[in-house]
């Protein structure tokens, strides 16, 4: 794909075109040293732990074969993972999480062509570094090879690690990962040349890839071998019908290949006919008063469409989880160790809450991404040299953090609320019991975006750390439970302190630890920012 891209970049413009491209590529490597490994990390462990907890869980091939009839006899699980086409351990792996790992591939792989792109553009950067000896498609080359080296590393992880299961079955996976991360940010490339918002760019690559899981998820709900035609239109159907594991169908890969060709193509295009700095789609000026009036209303406009596109995929998760419930104990059966993995995820009362109490604790490990991005708003409006205007005006730095800070904790509750409504949807029962397990994940919501507050106010230029912290919270939550690892780890998890609800009695002392601790880590936090100068 590379290479066919900048063959393109050098007929239309000559060497000159990607000059200094190198330098760039190291530049984004070493600016992005921390979050590409924390990513990488994630999806690969999330990967090469499952054959471990599979082979617990389903220790004879009659199990497993128990475990592919009843998946292909519910409709709702095929949505929610996928056709699972082998029995095999490693085909299995790429049942349970192929699909969530190549979403979060896609996500990567979106943020990095977009950070290094329009963002570079937005904040200014980008004219700085033009105006040396550095060819007008340098930056957009550089970004997209920083997608690749993150994929390359992600595929080559997933191919060695899961090679005793099958070196062709794990190179099929690897690749197909790697396929779709690149899918994704060749389109990112494109959405970058038609908006002028970074934030715009990241939502709306965001949104296609949650189109494309909903895609998926239609066609697999209506097929059980993914021959959906819905399921073909969607790149993560197309890494789930590469089947690794089950027969490989090498010729899927053509398709990653082509559409990234063809996108990387299409971005070249558009980046050699616009200004930079501009857009294809200009955006629309805002009123300059009125309901922008205050640094919170302010804040507000720049944060509801995160707010409204979080409100409405917990909503619709909630749902999806809720309708599910019902039918998990037919899947689980007789299987003790997977009833004990659900058990140490949720609650000890029966496998229904159990289930309910894992995919609730689930969403609240999700919510704490959702926290640190919208805590680190203030970080990208001060380093963007936005937050200055702002503050030369009669708004003290606590009030105008203080707009920001109420969206993030406030708006965790209102998707863990929203989450709460559609578990009661989708399950139709337990109301009042479903809620309350949603809203006692927040103290440790807020103590994540705490985390993030105290390193933006007292260590700005390491601020981006919180997203680490984050992602160490997700692992231990998310594979902790089913390594078996010790309690000791996962009492390193703000979540491993709280009550398992439902199935399990309320325990308000380590609630009430946990708030203090988010209130005593965010009044840190303000307290550096009050003190520190502003833009570093």
């Amino acid at each position: 794909m590379t290479a066919t891209a900048t063959d393109f970049a050098l007929r239309s413009g000559g060497t000159r075109q990607l000059a200094g491209t190198a330098t760039l590529l190291r530049f984004a490597l070493r600016r992005d040293r921390v979050m590409i490994p924390v990513w990488v990390a994630v999806n690969a462990l999330m990967i090469l732990t499952m054959p471990n907890t599979l082979e617990n869980l389903y220790a004879t091939p009659a199990e497993r074969a128990d475990l592919l009839r009843n998946t292909a006899a519910n409709a709702s699980f095929r949505a929610l993972i996928g056709p699972a086409f082998d029995d095999s351990i490693g085909a299995l792996t790429a049942w349970r999480v192929g699909v969530y790992a190549g979403a979060l591939a896609a996500v990567l792989s979106l943020l990095l062509v977009v950070r290094h792109t329009r963002d570079e553009e937005e904040s200014g950067r980008h004219e700085l570094v033009a105006s040396g000896m550095v060819g007008r498609r340098a930056s957009l080359t550089a970004a997209l090879l920083t997608a690749v080296v993150a994929n390359a590393v992600l595929a080559l992880l997933v191919t060695v690690g899961l090679a005793r299961h099958g070196v062709l079955g794990a190179l099929a996976l690897g690749l197909g990962l790697a396929g779709v991360g690149m899918v994704f940010a060749t389109l990112a490339a494109i959405v970058a040349q038609f908006t002028q918002s970074a934030r715009l760019a990241r939502g709306l690559t965001a949104g296609l890839v949650g189109a494309g899981f909903v895609l998926r998820a239609a066609g697999d709900s209506a097929s059980d071998d993914g021959s959906s035609a819905l399921t073909w239109v969607s790149p993560l159907g197309w890494l789930e019908n590469l089947r690794p594991f089950a027969r490989e169908r090498w010729w899927v890969l053509l398709l990653f290949v082509g559409a990234a060709v063809v996108q990387a193509v299409v971005a070249y295009e558009l980046a050699g006919r616009r200004d930079v700095g501009m857009s294809f789609l200009p955006a629309r000026p805002g009123p300059a008063d009125g309901r922008l009036g205050t640094a919170g209303a302010l804040a507000w406009r720049l944060q509801r469409g995160s707010v409204l596109g979080w409100s409405v995929g917990f909503f619709l998760a909630g749902v999806v989880y809720g309708g599910l419930t019902d039918g998990v104990a037919d899947l689980v059966g007789d299987n003790d160790n997977a009833r004990e993995i659900f058990q140490r995820m949720g609650g000890q009362s029966g496998i229904t809450d159990a289930f309910l109490a894992s995919m609730i604790g689930m969403l609240g490990l999700i919510a704490a991404l959702y926290v640190v991005a919208s805590v680190l708003r203030l970080h990208g409006e001060e380093t963007s040299m936005r937050a200055e205007p702002v503050l030369a005006n009669a708004v003290g730095r606590l009030r105008w953090a203080a707009g920001h800070l109420v969206i993030a904790f406030a708006g965790a509750a209102l998707i863990m609320l929203l989450a709460g409504l559609g578990f009661a949807v989708g399950h139709g029962k337990e109301i009042g019991p479903i809620l309350g397990a949603c809203l006692v994940q927040l103290p440790a919501v807020w103590v994540v975006g705490g985390v993030a507050v105290l390193l933006y106010g007292v260590l700005p230029r390491v601020a981006m750390g919180a997203w680490g912290v984050a992602g160490a919270v997700l692992l231990i939550g998310w594979v902790g439970p089913a390594l078996d690892v010790p309690q000791a780890v996962l009492d390193l998890s703000p979540f491993g302190h709280l009550p398992k609800l439902p199935g399990g009695g309320m325990e308000w002392g380590p609630v009430l630890v946990l708030l203090g601790v988010a209130v005593a880590l965010t009044g840190g936090g303000l307290a550096g920012l009050r003190r520190r100068d502003v833009t570093m």
